[in-house]
């Protein structure tokens, strides 16, 4: 894809998730584009909105749904709260996409372990899409979600898709529930408890807020997964997308361009990246 080049697009319809949070559904108005128009799980997009500026956003929607795409959006800074005020048939435009991806093809034919807190439910939906296309090229798949309180879990309205027709074992916690939450409550580390991990098939993917990766992973690699088939996304390090800015960088790397998806034994290594 050319990076450089900018797609127009238009805001097609928006999903309230939270006060905080809504899904964007956009479509490039060019026919031929949005039919050449790819990515793959785990890679983001610049997005702007003119006279405003842009913000780097993780895709949500499914790789091979060539006709929008899905971007989930926390009202953050002026150009998100911009877009929070605009309505369907706005105009913005998007460039990418940028960055590394999920090796989805690679972890066909073995189990894998999903761990989302908080918006990182988000750009773990790319993958959840791309297994529930190619469900029979995985074995057993699970994914931990864990949020703040019952009010800010995503996506909701799913949950019985990645649980009965995905197949996908789904298990949610929240820190601080409510008189209404009858699911657990705790730290998304206490959901290890519920599942049954082989550590020499499986593999994981960590999306959250960075202090999470220190925790999951660490439980991960003391259960012998390997670190080199965690894999996390450090998404919120990403800003002009290009390497341009050179805001994203951890030491001598620049996580737009080498990531933002990294096995967690890359991220050992770099200092300070998490």
């Amino acid at each position: 894809m050319n990076t450089d080049m900018g797609y127009k697009c238009t805001v097609t319809n928006i999903v309230r998730l939270t006060p905080q949070e809504k899904l964007f559904q956009i479509r490039i108005i060019d026919p031929v584009e949005r039919a050449l128009f790819r990515f793959r799980p785990g890679q983001f997009l610049m997005l702007e909105l003119p006279g405003y500026g842009e913000v780097p956003i993780s895709i949500s929607s499914s790789s091979s749904n060539h006709e929008f795409l899905e971007l989930c959006i926390r009202k953050a800074g002026s150009v998100t709260t911009a877009l929070f005020n605009a309505g369907e048939g706005a105009r913005v435009a998007i460039r990418g996409p940028f960055g590394s991806s999920f090796p989805m093809d690679e972890m066909a034919g073995h189990n894998v372990l999903l761990i989302a807190g908080g918006l990182g439910i988000a750009p773990l939906r790319a993958p959840l899409f791309w297994i529930n296309e190619h469900r029979n090229r995985f074995l057993d798949v699970s994914l931990l979600y864990g949020a703040k309180d019952p009010s800010q879990l995503l996506f909701t309205w799913q949950f019985n898709e990645w649980d009965m027709i995905s197949h996908i074992g789904l298990h949610t916690i929240v820190e601080h529930g409510s008189e209404e939450w009858t699911g657990k409550t705790g730290m998304i580390t206490d959901l290890f408890n519920d599942i049954v991990i082989d550590p020499a098939t499986t593999y994981a993917i960590v999306c959250g807020p960075p202090v999470m990766f220190k925790f999951v992973c660490g439980w991960l690699d003391r259960l012998g997964i390997p670190m080199n088939r965690m894999f996390v996304s450090l998404e919120r390090r990403m800003h002009c997308g290009m390497g341009k800015c050179c805001r994203c960088m951890v030491g001598s790397t620049f996580t737009c361009i080498d990531g933002p998806v990294f096995d967690y034994w890359s991220v050992m290594n770099l200092k300070e990246a998490i």
